[in-house]
């Protein structure tokens, strides 16, 4: 393909999309297929010789199309947002073009830097406390992460080079393999199971903390763990706070349980993948109260902020904490600017060596919609969270399961968990909107999120109607 080509194809790849996501809701929101149905589709090996780029085209529609679960549909409600928009998109083609591996400031000074601003831009949007904001004499500052889960991780490694290092400065002669088979870490019994494998991975214990009525974590009862713990000779050293859990969208008390992990010397590091895109509105901003008791804080734009994935942007109170955990200095990735002061390389602060030059969409989606642009959005999603909460509660078969604060309602038929269940079946295999499950409290519960960024009141009224219309015909079925 050369340039002429590149620029006649592209275009017409932008009509593609744009008349994919037009007419999104024509297609069936979930795949009805079997596992394997791709491989019948193509051939066994790679193609000798070139094929054309409409043959790709039309199998594209033959072939994926029909194995894709559209995440985007207005009809999707399973999950967790996954942001998309077209400033998004254009920014990441630009990505692509430029095509950098911006691992250090001399591999790309403008990927380095935007980053740097744009994570400022954003902390100051959250009102984060100036710790967080690196400016240009910040001790802290912000990266961008893949995921929240690779964020966890990066600040379970962190805290628990950390707690070596301490350990070992107030007693020399104590190993760091004793001090590691001793380290315990605490995070929700609502946490998402990212947080468990990060503690897998960093080979370190973590036990789950019991949540009161509300799914939250209280400071009364991470207090006891830890004196139990510290009194069996375990080191207590990391704590994970959870401000919008997955299953209900439940927020741990930060500003009780931050004294706590402070007096206690534990890293408390706080995820709220999903709800802290909404902390940019003033009316949510109070959840994040707490935040500056925090070491590190993380949450996904790719979510709920309109930027494409992958996105999750991370800050942490001293910057020397995360990069004296991963520095390594070989002489190839050296340069002469790195001592200034002014330079932040990157390939410090995450676990791969390579990084995109993401920040590009974060620029573009800012700019293209402005604060009160995503406010608006944050605040309409919530909005038909609202509106599908008042639908449940005003039908009596049914019941709210947990707080409706953000735009994920979690709600049931009153009845077993083998009934929810049944009606969860009938739903998918309707293939007409996706809804995934929870449990909560021992129950089956039904999980509706507004996701697509073209979900209206009419999808929320179709939905409900549908689902109800399910209910009437599985209740009709149960013997009285």
């Amino acid at each position: 393909m050369d340039v002429a080509e590149f620029r006649r194809r592209g275009k017409e790849m932008v009509d593609y999309v744009a008349d994919y996501l037009e007419k999104i809701e024509e297609r069936p929101v979930y795949p009805d297929l079997e596992p394997g149905y791709l491989r019948q589709l193509i051939p066994t090996e790679a193609p000798l010789e070139p094929e054309g780029f409409d043959e790709i085209m039309q199998d594209v529609e033959r072939v994926i199309m029909p194995g894709v679960t559209h995440w985007h549909s207005p009809r999707f409600f399973a999950y967790f947002p996954a942001a998309s928009s077209f400033p998004a998109m254009l920014a990441d083609v630009l990505c692509s073009a430029i095509g950098c591996i911006g691992f250090s400031w001399a591999a790309s000074p403008a990927c380095t830097e935007l980053e740097t601003v744009m994570l400022d831009w954003l902390g100051k949007m959250l009102q984060l406390p100036d710790c967080f904001i690196a400016g240009t004499q910040g001790r802290g500052g912000g990266v961008i992460q893949s995921t929240a889960s690779e964020a966890t991780l990066m600040s379970l490694l962190a805290a628990r080079c950390k707690a070596v290092r301490l350990i070992q400065a107030g007693d020399a002669d104590r190993s760091e393999a004793d001090i590691l088979s001793k380290l315990v870490a605490y995070t929700s019994e609502q946490a998402h199971s990212s947080v468990e494998r990060a503690a897998l991975i960093g080979a370190v214990l973590m036990r789950k903390v019991p949540t009161d009525h509300c799914y939250a974590v209280r400071q009364e009862t991470l207090k006891r763990m830890v004196e139990e713990d510290k009194a069996a000779g375990l080191i207590p050293f990391y704590f994970c706070a959870t401000l919008g859990t997955t299953p209900s969208c439940a927020f741990d008390r930060i500003t009780e349980l931050g004294p706590l992990c402070n007096k206690e010397n534990m890293w408390m590091h706080i995820d709220a993948a999903y709800a802290g895109s909404a902390f940019i509105c003033p009316e949510f901003r109070p959840l994040l109260n707490g935040v500056e008791f925090a070491d590190s804080f993380n949450f996904n734009p790719h979510k709920w902020l309109l930027v494409n994935f992958d996105c999750s942007a991370m800050w942490v109170r001293e910057r020397a904490d995360i990069i004296g955990a991963f520095k390594m200095e070989p002489l190839y990735l050296k340069h002469e600017n790195q001592e200034s002061g002014l330079v932040t390389d990157y390939r410090h602060w995450q676990i791969p060596l390579g990084r995109r030059f993401r920040s590009l969409k974060m620029w573009f989606v800012f700019r293209m919609y402005g604060l009160k642009g995503m406010q608006a959005h944050i605040r309409k999603q919530v909005s038909l969270a609202k509106e599908f909460e008042s639908l449940v509660r005003a039908d009596k078969r049914f019941e709210i399961c947990a707080e409706v604060v953000m735009g994920l309602v979690c709600f049931r038929l009153k009845g077993s968990n083998e009934l929810n269940q049944s009606l969860l079946k009938k739903i998918t295999k309707s293939r007409e909107i996706h809804l995934v499950p929870c449990q909560l409290s021992s129950r089956f519960v039904l999980r509706l999120a507004i996701c697509s960024r073209s979900t209206e009141s009419r999808h929320i009224q179709h939905a409900w109607r549908h689902i109800t219309q399910l209910a009437f015909e599985l209740l009709q079925e149960q013997p009285h």
